[in-house]
């Protein structure tokens, strides 16, 4: 393929020219033809075969391709390729039967950051809703590897992107959970909630409302752990981001009707009272951009209020809690357009109905072109003779 690509442009041109309904449809010249094609082959990829390419590259000795001139921004180029195409989960899985998966689950170990952390960001597109290589990489330990990141690489980045590998790794695959959580995950979690990255903070916080929802019975060692005064924290963060995935996470916690969640959090009452308090006036203060922007938030405190104190917050009361514009129904244009035929029928007056019959006699479905402009006399009767 040229480094220019191809006539993208003239390609456009000529197939609307050719397909724009005006003219009668022709056979196509050798010319044209030839034209068409070698534009379209240069576009194609033999997807396989690239990945195999790939593949030796990832399975080459680091010192070897940087003697060679290879830095390690050539890899993370390399690797970002390798993610488009296994965002089809047919490469996905093809991606281990050429050997694809050990040499990209050994790049986690790689000395340079950059490319540990692109390594892990198509682990977590490989994984992605795909049970199939979910077991692959549990059974090549790549849970293992990525934990090692998650908890013990000095690169921030890394760490966040093997949390968010883990995060699609483990997800609906109770293997995984269990081997998460049998790991020390939950400690790890309370870490990555003490840094001062924020896309970190909510990447942990994220998972931990996952795994709550998976098993309110996990909520004994998120209180063990002291997580409710640093979920109270965070949802005071500056970011918005980070507020809602903390109240998501308490909210979870206050619906739990265990004896231990309910002894930490009466502990904690007075904070917990504190901390929404100062949510709903400086919600109240917000302008109506600033709410519709907080619109999950704006819930989430209603709901954990509620969930507490067994009544409503003030938010319903100054009519906060869903803005006008939220109420209204959006107006329906699909139907306008695509009204089903049920429903289209049924929406006739009773005297503009008629039955299927009818109206076939009178606008006939035709198939085959126009009939006859004149009708067509009945045939004769022979059966009397």
């Amino acid at each position: 393929m040229s480094k220019a690509g191809p006539n993208w442009e003239g390609l456009f041109k000529w197939s609307i020219a050719h397909s724009d309904g005006t003219r009668p449809t022709r056979n196509l010249s050798e010319e044209d033809r030839r034209w068409f094609m070698e534009a379209m082959q240069a576009q194609s990829v033999d997807v396989i075969r690239r990945m195999k390419e790939i593949t030796l590259v990832m399975q080459t000795p680091m010192q070897v391709l940087e003697s060679q001139g290879v830095t390690s921004a050539d890899i993370e180029g390399m690797l970002d390729e390798l993610q488009e195409h296994v965002e089809a989960i047919d490469m996905a899985n093809d991606l281990y039967s050429i050997g694809g998966l050990a040499s990209l689950l050994a790049y986690l170990k790689n000395h340079h950051a950059n490319v540990r952390a692109k390594a892990a960001d198509v682990i977590t597109t490989i994984v992605q809703n795909n049970p199939c290589c979910q077991q692959l990489v549990m059974e090549a330990n790549g849970l293992e590897f990525l934990l090692f990141n998650f908890i013990n690489d000095p690169d921030t980045t890394v760490r966040t992107k093997g949390l968010g590998a883990i995060s699609s790794l483990i997800r609906h695959n109770k293997p995984g959970i269990v081997a998460f959580r049998l790991a020390n995950g939950y400690a790890a979690l309370k870490d990555a909630l003490t840094t001062e990255s924020e896309r970190f903070q909510r990447k942990a916080l994220n998972l931990i409302h996952y795994l709550l929802q998976e098993n309110s019975s996990d909520s004994d060692i998120i209180m063990e752990l002291g997580f409710p005064r640093l979920m109270m924290h965070l949802a005071a963060s500056n970011d918005a981001g980070v507020r809602e995935a903390a109240f998501s996470g308490l909210l979870e916690l206050v619906r739990d009707n265990t004896d231990a969640t309910s002894s930490q959090l009466s502990k904690d009452d007075v904070k917990l009272r504190q901390l929404l308090e100062e949510r709903i006036k400086a919600i109240s203060s917000m302008t109506i951009d600033d709410l519709a922007a907080i619109r999950e938030e704006r819930q989430l405190v209603d709901l954990i209020w509620n969930a507490c104190y067994n009544e409503p917050s003030s938010l319903q009361e100054q009519g906060l809690l869903i803005l006008p514009e939220e109420d209204a129904s959006p107006p329906d244009i699909a139907s306008q357009h695509f009204e089903p035929p049920l429903r289209a029928w049924a929406a006739r007056p009773e005297g503009n109905r008629s039955s299927s019959k009818e109206e076939k006699k009178v606008t006939p479905v035709l198939l085959l072109g126009p009939g006859p402009s004149q009708p067509v006399p009945p045939m004769e009767d022979n059966t009397q003779s």
